[in-house]
This record gives structure tokens, C-alpha cells and sequence, in this order.
């Protein structure tokens, strides 16, 4: 694993856009077979998508060889409501991009069978070949996609029940009512997201902190469900000056030092 750090949430998002671009790039110079891309939603990856649809439009990037699969959704939210994770993806990012829409993949919160909507969402997964990015985002309490704290390392794609804190967090996309927030969603696991080859894990602000703080400091732990990145080869973390105020100096070094050297 390592951190990259930028002044500020703008150059790190941009730094984002341009690390998928190049890779959604360099498999098309080798293989014919298409991209695999892990999305989020939340405010954070919004200037991320942005930049990925500016190049879109600018003729430096293409969709058309890329599937994509979003790391969760509510239950129970109609698809169509302003706040669910399908209409966030395509106000944001599908609706903008030359996208095959049949390659769009987002787990039904509404699935008669929810058990059965997990399984063979992981099953998708698996026959498109895995994952070659997953692009992510990070709770202030260190969860990743809706892996709480304490969600098994191992876990695979799965209906869980929100904490409060999680539905506090997210009240402000619903007026501010904590309760119009449903109480369960689907989301795809730890080990789900570890899976893919690259991972990239979006961290700014300093409400992120305690959270980079603990996956990079502490023990790799179920607490802290972002520390699973300690054990991935080809982990990131793209984070802003304010999201690394809690880490040790000589850490800070470290990843800086680490960056420069391979500029060179």
C-alpha cells in the first residue's frame, strides 16, 4: 500500500482520473478483452467523474470496452429516487460517457431475493474476469463501500444493516432525517474489493484523519475495514494535506519520499 498526497481534494481527484484513464488505456494497447472498473458513490469520487467525463467528451478517453460494477445500494430505495446509487451513477457519470449500458452494473436493493441478488452479483464479477481498478471511498470511521467497522476481512458481497453513525453521515442526502435513510443496503465485501488488481481509495478532508490514521498506522483490524488495504500489493490511498493530520511525521515522510523516488 501506499498514500498518495496532494495539496488539496481537486489535484487529488484529477490525479484519480488520469491513474484510471492510464489504465483503462494500457489494457486496450494488450487486450481486447474489456476493462473491469469497481465505482463508489458520495460526494468524494463527484470531481473524479467529472474529469473521466471532460475526457470523454475531449476524444481522450473511451467507455465503449469498459464494465463497471458499483460498490452497493440501498434496500428497498426505488431506483429511481433522487438518492439511490442508480440514479447517483448516471446523473454523475453513465449518463455522460459512451458507456455500453448493458455493461453497467449496480446491485438490486429490491431484488425479491436479496441473498440470491448478492450471490449472483459476485458470480458477475467473477465471470468478467475481476476486477482491474476498484475506485473507492472511505467513512470517517474507516469503512469501505458499507463494510462497518467489524465487517469480516473476508467478506463477500452481502446484505448488512447500517449503523447509526452511517445514517447520521448520510442524512444530509435525505433533508437531514437520519430515519429516511434505509437501515440496510447491499454492498459488496472487503475481500471483494481486495480482489482487484489495483485499488484506488479516495481519502480527503480532515473528518477522513482518524480513519487514514488507523489503516495506515494501526494493526490491520475488522475495526478499521480500510486497513485491509496494508496487505495489497497494488493498494493507493490519493489523500489531501487535511487527511493526513493525524499520521506521524516520519510517515508523512515516508509516502512523500516514496513518491518522489519514483517520479525519477
Amino acid at each position: 500500500m501506499k498514500l498518495i498526497i496532494r495539496n488539496n481534494a481537486a489535484e487529488g481527484s484529477l490525479w484519480a482520473a488520469q491513474r484510471i484513464a492510464n489504465a483503462i488505456r494500457a489494457k486496450a494497447v494488450y487486450s481486447d478483452k474489456p476493462f473491469v472498473l469497481g465505482l463508489c458513490t458520495g460526494s468524494t469520487p463527484i470531481a473524479t467523474y467529472t474529469e473521466l467525463i471532460r475526457m470523454v467528451k475531449a476524444g481522450e478517453l473511451s467507455f465503449r470496452n469498459v464494465i463497471t460494477f458499483n460498490m452497493d445500494e440501498y434496500v428497498g430505495l426505488p431506483e429511481s429516487h433522487p438518492e439511490s446509487y442508480h440514479s447517483f451513477m448516471h446523473h454523475n457519470l453513465f449518463d455522460h460517457i459512451d458507456i455500453v449500458p448493458s455493461n453497467i452494473h449496480i446491485l438490486d436493493g429490491n431484488a425479491p431475493d436479496l441473498a440470491m441478488e448478492c450471490a449472483k452479483y459476485e458470480q458477475a464479477i467473477e465471470d468478467a474476469g475481476g476486477f482491474d481498478l476498484f475506485l473507492g471511498g472511505v467513512g470517517e470511521d474507516g469503512h469501505i463501500a458499507f463494510n462497518e467497522p467489524f465487517s469480516p476481512l473476508c467478506s463477500r458481497t452481502r446484505v448488512v444493516t447500517l449503523t447509526q453513525d452511517t445514517r447520521e453521515v448520510n442524512a444530509r442526502f435525505f433533508g437531514g432525517d437520519a430515519n429516511a435513510v434505509p437501515a440496510q443496503a447491499l454492498t459488496v465485501g472487503v475481500a471483494t474489493v481486495l480482489s482487484a488488481h489495483e485499488v484506488v481509495i479516495l481519502a480527503f478532508g480532515p473528518r477522513k484523519a482518524r480513519a487514514l490514521r488507523d489503516a495506515v498506522e494501526g494493526p490491520m483490524s475488522h475495526y478499521c475495514t480500510l486497513s485491509g488495504m496494508q496487505n495489497h500489493a497494488n493498494g493507493i490511498i490519493v489523500c489531501d494535506e487535511a487527511a493526513v493530520g493525524e499520521l506521524k511525521v516520519s510517515s508523512y515522510r515516508y509516502f512523500k519520499a516514496i513518491e518522489a523516488a519514483e517520479a525519477l
